[in-house]
């Protein structure tokens, strides 16, 4: 470990090297405290999504306090330095304990004497009043700590925030015309705007209902006012009309015809079934059009009309207009003019979900001390906002105790990664796929779009979607192959996932990212390649000549069967001269080559045919394992990260040695015993082919002694 110089007067920072990237070291309370004063371009990463990390999503949100679903670096500052005002000694969140210690909370500050009292008061309604510490789940449980009080400071009152039965049920009919609101506790009640708009409506409504009896005109037949309103309003369309057509005869006497209907309108509900009340006539003129004819009010009127007319008559005519039997176009209008007051009382009838309950209720609550009642329940309510905030800030002072030293390690430095003890946040758990471990697994909510930019990490990824065996969950997972080969991987693969919580997922590989994985994949693969090449196209030549076999058989069977046998040719010595010719023309082009490399390796002494052997593999390997190792000592775990939206500030780099511990390859145990025999083995043609290349390396070897002997 390498102490840098202080040259400024101020903190001297520690640094590991780690990832080709200089770390520093939060190992004391003075780091922590100085962690304002750090070089931001020294932090690994500046930024991290609140979601899809393996950490406290609750302790994630409590600390972005711009809500904007990131996590930045002022913010870790800012909780740092809260935290070093809220505990005697900040070094204490190194333990990530779940309980923080009541006597471990700075009393000399107000925040923290606030602070601690409210966690014993917590405590205290917990049932626990002699606990030395308060731990994340006593103050996650603020549900029942907060119904266990009738107020919780958040402005909101409930029906049982109230001492007497009447305010309860005014505070029950609020919510009935406006809604509720839950409270901190999720109980429904009432908040301070609510409870202003019930009243202001209810007074709006008490207003508008007085005047009834302060204006007579609006009552002139008393409470049965509004049954003749009601009366009247039911016809009023249908009585204007009927005024209007006798008008309209009166006009034109031509016309009184066409105004009382056609003669074969009335046949075409003759063949009809008439109901009692005569529906079917509704669409009909009132009674019979005539020139300045009375609207008779008994007889000759429009069966369908003829119990709202008994209305009109009953309620309204003649209780205002004394006893007819026929109205005319004057008495309407007197009739209306009479009305007209109470028509116009109801226009301006306030609109409001508060005339539910009724006017009676209505005034029953205003004339009652309910309104100032349930004002003061409000503001002794919003007495103990201070003290309920703080239980937020308990909230933030416990977890932050728990879990902000494992973010630092994870945020300002990579630490965890690095050092192994345990897994980084983003690492979602391991992969197990073709008799490896992938340790190196990120959640990712788009393979495409993740990848688009995770490829430039020049690792190896394959994407795979997971689900639970039996369940509805799925998740989408990439993970990093380091080690091994990739011969085996490809899309549809299946293989285990087991989350961070132990849980095993099924797992398949949708979609890979390839680049080099190891430098032994990378020696062998011109050799794999060519073994595909050749097998490609013998393949392809195997498959071409069954074809043409097939086609000629087809073709030629029926045919072959009818023909005469044929006739035998006299042996043709050209052709078949010919064909031994080529024949020994290929031996002797494949001999040349062979001896041409016996001939090199011939003029070589026995110490260099070694190095010759291990020069021409290594002109055939060589350039892929160089490329690989270039690409091996690039890989990036940033551009990974950074497409799940992070923003890291660093190379952090993963090197050979470091990638295949992140791999586990399957190996047999320590000490573990085997047995070689295997019943299904396939029997060994070696000794065959040795003797084989022996005789033809005699063969060549011979050939060219021979040579030699005679032109010397």
């Amino acid at each position: 470990m390498k102490i840098l110089p202080n040259h400024d007067g101020k903190h001297v920072w520690r640094f590991f090297r780690a990832g080709g990237t200089d770390q520093v070291r939060l190992d004391e309370a003075a780091d922590l405290l100085a962690l304002g004063e750090l070089d931001q371009k020294l932090w690994v990463a500046l930024s991290c999504p609140v979601k899809g990390l393996e950490f406290d999503e609750d302790t994630l949100r409590l600390l972005d306090l711009d809500g904007d679903g990131r996590i930045r670096a002022p913010e870790i500052i800012a909780a740092v330095q809260w935290l070093s005002r809220c505990l005697k000694d900040v070094a204490a969140i190194k333990q990530e304990q779940d309980c923080l210690p009541l006597a471990a909370i700075n009393d000399a500050e107000d925040e923290g004497r606030r602070l601690l009292a409210l966690a014993r008061e917590m405590l205290r309604a917990l049932g626990k009043s002699d606990a030395p510490a308060i731990s994340v789940s006593d103050v996650a449980d603020q549900e029942k700590f907060m119904a266990a009080t009738r107020f919780n400071g958040d402005g909101v009152v409930t029906a049982e925030s109230a001492d007497d039965g009447f305010t309860k049920e005014v505070i029950a009919d609020i919510q009935k015309c406006l809604g509720a609101v839950s409270d901190r506790s999720g109980k429904p009640g009432i908040g301070a705007e609510q409870a202003e708009r019930f009243f202001k409506e209810a007074e709006a409504l008490g207003r508008w209902w007085s005047r009834r009896s302060a204006e007579a005109e609006i009552l002139p037949l008393g409470e049965r006012t509004a049954e003749a309103f009601a009366a009247l309003q039911g016809v009023r369309g249908k009585v204007e009309d009927y005024f209007a057509r006798c008008k309209t005869a009166a006009f034109d006497p031509r016309a009184a015809s066409a105004l009382n209907r056609q003669e074969g309108e009335y046949a075409a509900l003759a063949a009809k079934e008439l109901s009692a009340g005569v529906p079917e006539l509704s669409g009909f003129p009132l009674a019979r059009v005539e020139a300045e004819r009375p609207l008779p009010l008994e007889e000759g009127i429009n069966p369908a009309w003829a119990a709202a007319m008994a209305r009109l008559k009953s309620f309204a005519v003649i209780p205002l207009l004394g006893e007819k039997t026929a109205l005319t176009e004057q008495d309407l209008r007197r009739l209306i003019a009479r009305l007209g007051a109470h028509e116009a009382w109801l226009a301006e009838k306030p609109a409001s979900p508060v005339e539910s309950l009724g006017m009676e209720r209505v005034a029953a609550i205003l004339e009652s001390p309910a309104r100032d009642t349930i004002k003061a329940l409000i503001a002794r309510d919003l007495e103990f906002k201070h003290q309920f905030e703080s239980l937020t800030q308990l909230d933030k002072l416990v977890r932050l105790h728990r879990d902000l030293y494992r973010l630092l390690n994870n945020f300002v430095s990579f630490a965890d990664f690095y050092g192994r003890r345990r897994k980084a946040l983003f690492q979602a758990g391991t992969l197990y796929l073709d008799g490896r471990s992938c340790e190196l697994c990120v959640r990712v909510s788009d393979p495409a779009r993740h990848a688009a930019l995770a490829t430039l990490s020049r690792m190896f990824l394959a994407y795979c979607e997971c689900s639970r065996p039996g369940g509805p969950e799925k998740m989408t997972i990439a993970a990093a192959v380091t080690g091994g080969d990739s011969d085996n991987l490809m899309v549809g693969r299946n293989g285990i996932f087991y989350d961070r919580s132990g849980r095993d997922w099924d797992a398949t590989i949708v979609k890979l990212v390839e680049h080099p994985i190891s430098i032994r994949q990378a020696f062998w693969a011109p050799y794999k390649k060519v073994a595909r090449l050749v097998e490609d196209q013998i393949a392809k030549l195997a498959a071409e000549h069954q074809k043409t076999v097939d086609e000629h058989a087809a073709t030629h069977l029926d045919a072959a069967a009818k023909a005469a046998p044929p006739k035998k040719e006299p042996f043709d010595v050209a052709k078949f001269a010919g064909i031994f010719a080529a024949i020994g023309l290929a031996m002797g082009a494949m001999g040349a080559a062979l001896g041409a490399v016996v001939a090199a390796f011939s003029k070589l002494a026995l110490w260099q045919v070694p190095l010759a052997m291990g020069g021409i593999i290594l002109l055939i390997s060589g350039p892929s394992m160089i490329i690989a190792a270039l690409k091996l000592r690039q890989r990036n775990l940033g551009p990974i990260l950074d497409a799940n939206g992070w923003a890291v500030n660093a190379m952090v780099r993963i090197n050979i040695p470091f990638g295949g511990a992140l791999t586990g390859v399957a190996r047999l145990p320590r000490n573990a015993e085997r047995t070689l025999e295997d019943p299904y083995a396939e029997k060994s043609q070696a000794p065959k082919w040795i003797a084989l290349s022996a005789l033809v390396l005699l063969s060549l070897a011979g050939y060219y002694v021979c040579r030699r002997w005679i032109f010397h």
